[in-house]
């Protein structure tokens, strides 16, 4: 069978897409893992952003394919449904396939759409894989029986049927193939102008932070893959092109030990010489940052995504994220941990990515503030964002009870737009806070960027800057603007971004 697997061209707002063009891993790991007399291809359409509708109607008559598999954040829903209906269009004889976080947990926002056939939740290699074979197998009438397939919702004439949920994979006794990179159709990863691929070492985390997806659609559980497939995984990378590496984890410090085998690991396979960007929890980088971070850097660490998320503990007891992100001593609980994990990161030389929540229930402007301060006195790139009610999470159920949910509109639900009010604060007083402090947060790091890659930034530099400062004009640079005016300018580029995209 033929199979195009897409993933949406919806980007965030935190980078400019001329800097940041990520592969998305979990389609490359389908490819990989279907029977292999399959013909798969990948496409990421964020690498096509201008030329969406166009690309994907060529890849469509050109591949011909059998099956279409959609990846969906809930941000992205509209346009999943877009290009549906634009596949459906052009080869009406295609099943289509969605997964992703959002069809995994909200698989009744789907019912709707008549273009989707099945749904893939959790995790997907081993249901899509066997949904392929009974595709294959189907009855000369073209009648598909996919019932007994685990994760899989599939539509009838009255609706999806929801079949049972899948364990999750134990990826340590059954290890998956590694991805197949030479799927992708479309060229262009790259992390301001070095080629980019993505590596995952382990799934899961074992918290239970209340905003968290992850833990919605697998449970808390932890699940690595052994350190010898990882370096293969690397090598792959490597050997198609990859400069800087993203080790995707939902939690690689969840095990301290294993990340510091698999920092020695990549020492001893002479991978040092990639750039490796990963995300962290606070606690264990400042409990063991003093032997870690130095072998971090020797292995070729660069950037660290840390979940800070906030430095009040009343909004750390909201977010279940106090005890990730609390420092110890002799078993006792200190203070928080952010200040020592990134002191060690940064006395060695790496940067900090610093992953803030702010516009919690309780929030007041004074607490908003003092995260927003937090963040430019430490953090070297800004990653803030705002509680957003993605679907099955404890705190959609709680920010709902609370009524404090303004806008129901998931086209927005990007993190950076504020669709939920405190208290004390409306959404769109916190999201300006926000906006006002995070431009020139980033242009902070624009020297670093440059001198690290100053053929790509003195290039792209106008592209960067324009999409940092959106909404930005002659005249509120002269002053003759207020702030307000510039933010709503702001925002109004931002909606027309989103409708272009779910367009």
């Amino acid at each position: 069978m033929n199979v195009l697997l897409l993933s949406m061209p919806d980007s965030f707002e935190h980078m400019p897409p001329v800097a940041i063009r990520m592969p998305n891993g979990a389609l490359t790991s389908l490819a990989a893992n279907v029977d292999p007399h399959h013909r798969v291809a990948v496409a990421d359409l964020i690498l096509v952003q201008s030329s969406v509708r166009a690309t994907v109607a060529h890849l469509v008559r050109e591949f011909e394919p059998d099956v279409v598999g959609l990846s969906v954040m809930t941000f992205q829903r509209a346009t999943a449904m877009s290009i549906a209906r634009l596949v459906r269009a052009v080869r009406p004889s295609a099943r289509i396939v969605c997964g992703g976080y959002d069809p995994s947990l909200a698989p009744g926002a789907y019912d709707s759409f008549a273009e989707i056939d099945f749904i893939v939740r959790g995790e997907g290699e081993q249901t899509f894989c066997q949904l392929l074979r009974t595709l294959e197998n189907a009855g000369s009438d073209g009648s598909v029986s996919p019932s007994a397939i685990g994760g899989l919702s599939y539509r009838t004439a009255a609706g999806f049927v929801h079949g049972p949920d899948r364990p999750v994979m134990q990826l340590d006794s059954n290890p998956l193939r590694l991805p197949q990179r030479d799927a992708r159709v479309l060229r262009g990863y790259t992390l301001l102008g070095r080629n980019v691929d993505v590596v995952e070492t382990s799934r899961g985390c074992t918290y239970d932070c209340s905003f968290c997806s992850i833990i919605e659609m697998r449970g808390r559980n932890f699940h690595p893959f052994p350190i010898d497939r990882v370096i293969a995984d690397i090598a792959d990378a490597r050997a198609h092109g990859a400069e800087a590496i993203f080790l995707v984890d939902d939690n690689i410090t969840l095990d301290i030990n294993r990340f510091e085998a698999l920092c020695h690991a990549i020492l001893d396979a002479r991978f040092d010489d990639c750039e490796y960007m990963v995300q962290a929890m606070t606690a264990p980088l400042a409990q063991h940052g003093a032997r870690l971070a130095p072998l971090m850097k020797r292995a070729g660490f660069r950037y660290v995504f840390l979940g800070i998320e906030n430095i009040l503990d009343e909004d750390l007891q909201f977010l279940r994220a106090k005890a990730k992100n609390a420092r110890r001593e002799r078993g006792r609980t200190v203070g928080n941990a952010s200040i020592e994990a990134i002191e060690h990161l940064h006395r060695h030389g790496m940067y900090v990515v610093g992953g803030l929540i702010v516009g919690n229930p309780g929030d007041t402007r004074e607490s908003i503030e003092a995260n927003l301060e937090f963040a430019r006195k430490y953090v070297d790139w800004p990653y803030i964002q705002h509680p957003t009610p993605y679907p099955a999470t404890p705190m959609t159920g709680d920010f709902r009870a609370r009524g404090l949910i303004v806008d129901e509109n998931t086209s927005h639900y990007d993190g950076t737009t504020a669709v939920v009010r405190s208290e004390h604060v409306s959404a769109d007083d916190i999201e300006f806070l926000r906006w006002r402090a995070e431009r020139w947060m980033k242009l902070r790091h624009f020297p670093t960027a440059l001198f690290h890659n100053p053929r790509f930034v003195l290039a792209h530099a106008r592209e960067m800057l324009a999409h940092t400062f959106a909404g930005t004009s002659l005249k509120s640079l002269l002053g003759l603007e207020s702030e307000r005016e510039v933010f709503n300018r702001y925002r109004r580029h931002r909606r027309r971004e989103r409708e272009r995209a779910a367009a």
